[in-house]
């Protein structure tokens, strides 16, 4: 097992014509991979609060930790993060996604 912990990080904006509760229901969605797919060590997310005004749009940001990549390459892949990805799409405006290991 790797020491270092490889961070998926992943940022959406929505469309302006996504209600509050299309959001909720992806925010909602999003927390239920954890434990629908092995291998995420840890999840968090949260809303930009930023005062800087550089979020270009995204407002929502994921991380999701993973031991190995095989680890995230199997998230990527799991049939319980493509039907995720596919309820997501009417409502997203754009994604950003970076994965870093952590130094």
């Amino acid at each position: 097992m790797s020491t270092q912990l490889l961070r998926h990080v992943v940022l959406f904006s929505f469309k302006d014509d996504a209600s509050y509760d299309d959001v909720d229901a992806i925010v909602t969605g999003f927390a239920a991979l954890p434990s629908a797919i092995p291998g995420i060590t840890a999840y968090e997310w949260g809303t930009n609060v930023s005062p800087e005004g550089l979020n270009d749009g995204f407002t929502h940001c994921f991380t999701l930790t993973f031991a190995e990549a095989e680890d995230r390459d199997a998230y990527l892949v799991h049939p319980a993060h493509r039907q995720f990805v596919e309820k997501l799409k009417p409502s997203l405006a754009k994604s950003l996604v970076l994965d870093y290991w952590a130094k």
